[in-house]
């Protein structure tokens, strides 16, 4: 009988959980929906939870601001491309495991038409763009680990690995400001691709710069 008590309590527990996730994706949904149509400044929380058919209390149970129901659908990138970092197969080299993450998670980002409308918004809406960076430094962190855990090194490896992870995350930030800015004769991802493959040439001559000064000495 006792099993029978336990069982069910994880089954509760279980529907709880499912409970709470729904609801924040409703209230994730619908804020999207309306900063879209509105705007972000002219969405505020009531209109949020009215359409949610939530209270304030349950909204910032799950949301601390409007802000972070934007952001909270950036972690899915995150999330994705350390997936993608896992999956590469384990022969590949870095370069190669890089590229292939990078573009698999991109492709799964572009295919979806809100997360494209949610970044014109972000770019457009003041109020949103600094706080757009801090996404940079989850990411970094991210990639990070998923390489490292690949890599099975020890935390002197960690650390050559986070200084790569910086610098392609940069890479990102910068090519991003560039493809925005236009002209677009490329696709996303080729146009990724195209701007890695001058970082690693950029990288290839420092290394090659430092070897020369090396035999210099």
């Amino acid at each position: 009988m006792a099993d029978v008590k336990e069982i069910d309590g994880e089954v509760k527990e279980g529907r709880r959980e499912r409970k709470r996730r729904q609801t924040r994706e409703r209230i994730e949904a619908v804020a999207l929906t309306l900063f879209l149509e509105r705007g972000f400044d002219g969405t505020t929380i009531e209109d949020i939870t009215e359409a949610a058919d939530v209270s304030k209390r349950s909204f910032f149970d799950y949301f601390p601001s409007k802000e972070e129901v934007v952001f909270a659908w950036q972690d899915s990138f995150s999330d994705d491309l350390a997936d993608a970092i896992a999956a590469q197969p384990k022969d590949a080299s870095i370069v190669e495991v890089i590229e292939g993450a990078l573009t698999s998670a991109l492709l799964a980002a572009t295919s979806d038409p809100q997360r494209l409308a949610l970044a014109t918004l972000i770019r457009n809406t003041p109020a949103l763009c600094a706080r757009d960076q801090l996404k940079y430094a989850k990411l970094e962190r991210k990639l990070t680990d998923a390489l490292f855990a690949r890599s099975g090194g020890n935390e002197e490896e960690r650390f050559r690995l986070r200084m790569l992870s910086t610098i392609v995350v940069s890479t990102l930030r910068i090519g991003g400001e560039r493809w925005n800015e236009g002209p677009r004769e490329l696709s996303l991802q080729d146009f990724a691709r195209h701007v890695l493959e001058q970082l690693w040439t950029a990288l290839a001559d420092l290394g090659s710069l430092l070897r020369q000064r090396k035999a210099n000495r």
